[in-house]
């Protein structure tokens, strides 16, 4: 509990992302339960919210409610749905953080569950087998952002390993191949938008995998993301170390410019040095003295 406490304090955009699903779901909770002391029906309820909030695959109605292209990715109803996609997204999201920063965490997340409405929609209005459902079908939930930054980690560093029950030691890269495989295989079932968004939100996240390594700039592309509203609530304020501005060579002067920049550069290159370690031995090969300088990486960003 103690430590449960610290990361909801910590103001982190991962604590931040599972916060706000976890207050629209008591939100909703609050509301059913109003709705009940009223004798409201609770399917009643239930609808007048997803019909707000849900996504539709119907494009007319999609027109009407464009919001909820990204209110559908912090929607739940059913306590194991968010459950789950919590938990899928406090384990990823902390292994994210040990080697990529916050900025790009949110964007994952949010460009993901985008990702993974946008194909949802283009498969419903494609093929025929989904014609007599479009109308009615819908799509909710956190899966398709948690799918994108769990495929992104797992193929940024795949030599990670987690522990898992009954499975043992196993590598996240072939959890992120099983979870693909089986979500491609499910579009046969009932909740074939949710696995088609699933699917859409795990492309997403290697795609920007393979564009972080060729060097491409999602700033240029979307804009400086501290400018945008929605980004600035995820944003920490952030005292700088005093050692980034103050070198003890120079008798606790501040640096200028050129120091500051030359030490940044020879710290970049030793994280690279470390992730290089990491996709040739794994994880458990770094000393004590690198997994401090990842974790210190991770969030300064």
């Amino acid at each position: 509990m103690e430590d449960l406490g610290r990361f909801i304090k910590s103001g982190s955009v991962l604590s931040r992302l599972i916060l706000i699903n976890a207050g629209l779901w008591i939100l909703i909770g609050v509301l059913r339960v109003i709705g009940f002391l009223f004798r409201f029906p609770d399917s009643s309820v239930t609808n007048f919210v997803v019909e707000y909030l849900a996504v539709p695959a119907n494009i007319s109605s999609l027109a009407d409610k464009p919001w909820t292209l990204v209110s559908y990715m912090f929607l739940h109803i059913d306590f194991f749905h968010i459950l789950f996609n919590m938990m899928w997204l406090f384990w990823f999201g902390k292994i994210f953080l040990e080697f990529l920063k916050e900025r790009q965490l949110l964007l994952v997340y949010l460009l993901g569950g985008l990702s993974g409405g946008v194909l949802y929609i283009v498969f419903y209005n494609i093929f025929p087998v989904f014609e007599k459902s479009l109308d009615q079908s819908i799509a909710l939930g956190a899966s398709a952002s948690v799918m994108a930054i769990v495929t992104a980690i797992s193929f940024y560093v795949p030599g990670y390993s987690i522990y898992m029950l009954l499975l043992g030691k196993i590598r996240i890269f072939y959890i992120a191949i099983a979870l693909f495989i089986m979500d491609f295989f499910m579009i046969r079932s009932e909740n074939a938008g949710g696995h088609i968004a699933h699917i859409g939100g795990a492309l997403f996240g290697l795609c920007y995998i393979f564009a972080l390594r060729k060097g491409m700039n999602f700033r240029e592309i979307i804009g400086d993301w501290r400018n945008n509203p929605l980004s600035r609530f995820f944003k920490r304020r952030r005292k700088r170390a005093y050692s980034e501005y103050y070198s003890t060579s120079t008798g606790g002067r501040p640096m200028t410019d050129e120091d500051y920049n030359l030490r940044k550069a020879e710290r970049q290159k030793r994280i690279d040095l470390i992730l290089e370690k990491i996709s040739k031995s794994g994880y458990e090969s770094l000393t004590e003295e690198e997994k401090e300088i990842l974790f210190k990486s991770s969030n300064s960003g």
